[in-house]
């Protein structure tokens, strides 16, 4: 069921993330006070079911409040987007009538923030396939591997993690798990100094035969496209739809500086600002047409998932093409937002130079450019996605 739209982020609270969002960047400090202040107005509690303690808010509605922060502090925005693509997901397989989440749930309600430990060198095909190993043990599993791209590490009580158990090299596993934070064998690595989004902190995770017990274990599932349950298929959901708006709100973001901008930017060449240049006009179209594309897109493919339209197979297919089309569009944007600033626009001063860097790390978020074609191409041709090619 689809809650009741509503609004958790104050116009004040976005405008202190606003305010504090270059500090963060400058310093690649953690967003610890917005998260204090998210906290404390309850967002973290926004996916979760309100039967459990929440505000039961469905994926669409969850989505436009990533928005809204994401215009305003993307990489607060694309922080708590991991702790939201597990409660979303752990919502939408407790609403199937599978309460195997619940208790994840209930400890979430109760202040437990989840992050992920998915991204791994090596691994193009995060989530259905790790190179983590995954070794089964009396009363649970060992770990082994190295996580990347921990968003939230400094605050998770959880780290949601997979790994690939191949005992059986005919059938292999996937090994899907919640990792709490008290257990030993593990390490953070101070790795996070970055092109963009430096605020998420998002460090490296080792895990050295790091056990976790059968508790802890969410799904066993087969490897590739052949093991997308709702859990598997819900990551992808509440994860890349949120990407997708987060880098959307950028690009909103962007546009509105630039009408800002180019309203006041003056020319020897011109009696009247900047916005009276035809070329100016024209580029400025091309942002607005963009972000109109692609609004809609993604919209429908979150009210799709939140209302219970079955697309069957095609699902996958369908949000990564939303998201994918959502941070190609919105870095074209952001990119032509900084030519029509000129040279002010590298400053930090600007604000344009920080969305730049946030904006770019979109199109290197799963799923990357190449894996998206390949997965919407073998979709559209009615191709197992887990089929290699055979030459010759």
């Amino acid at each position: 069921m689809v809650a009741t739209n509503q609004h958790i982020l104050s116009d004040d609270l976005l405008a202190h993330c606003l305010e504090r969002a270059p500090g963060y960047d400058r310093d690649n400090q953690f967003f610890t006070e917005d998260f204090d202040e998210l906290r404390d107005a309850g967002y973290l509690l926004a996916a979760i079911p309100t039967e459990l303690g929440g505000k039961g808010l469905s994926l669409a509605e969850v989505c436009q409040e990533q928005r809204r922060l994401g215009y305003h502090a993307p990489a607060t925005a694309l922080g708590v987007n991991m702790h939201f693509y597990w409660t979303g997901l752990m919502a939408d397989v407790w609403r199937s009538g599978d309460t195997s989440m619940e208790k994840y749930l209930r400890a979430a309600a109760d202040g437990a923030v989840f992050a992920a430990g998915h991204a791994e060198s090596g691994n193009d095909i995060p989530l259905l396939l790790s190179t983590t190993k995954a070794e089964k043990v009396d009363g649970g599993y060992k770990f082994t591997g190295r996580k990347s791209f921990g968003s939230l590490s400094p605050v998770w009580t959880y780290l949601g993690l997979h790994g690939m158990d191949t005992s059986d090299p005919n059938a292999p596993k996937v090994v899907h798990a919640f990792m709490p934070r008290d257990t030993p064998g593990y390490t953070v690595n101070d790795v996070w100094d970055v092109l963009g989004m430096r605020a998420t902190q998002s460090q490296d995770t080792v895990l050295e035969e790091t056990f976790i017990p059968d508790e802890h274990i969410a799904r066993v599932v087969s490897a590739g496209a052949a093991g997308m349950d709702l859990f598997v298929l819900g990551i992808f959901a509440w994860a890349l739809l949120g990407f997708a708006n987060v880098y959307y709100g950028i690009a909103q973001r962007a546009l509105d500086l630039t009408l800002a901008t180019v309203k006041t930017k003056t020319s020897l060449g011109l009696s009247r600002s900047m916005a009276y240049h035809p070329e100016v006009q024209h580029e400025v179209a091309e942002m607005v047409l963009e972000l109109e594309a692609i609004g809609p897109h993604i919209d429908k493919i979150a009210q799709d998932w939140s209302t219970g339209v079955d697309y069957g197979p095609e699902w996958p297919s369908k949000i990564i093409a939303a998201k994918y089309h959502a941070v190609q569009g919105s870095w074209k944007v952001v990119n032509t937002a900084l030519d029509l600033a000129g040279g002010f626009g590298i400053f930090r001063q600007s604000g344009l130079e920080r969305l730049f860097r946030d904006s770019r790390l979109g199109l290197i978020h799963p799923a990357n450019s190449a894996l998206t074609h390949e997965f919407v191409g073998k979709t559209a041709l009615g191709i197992s996605p887990d089929e290699t090619p055979r030459w010759g």
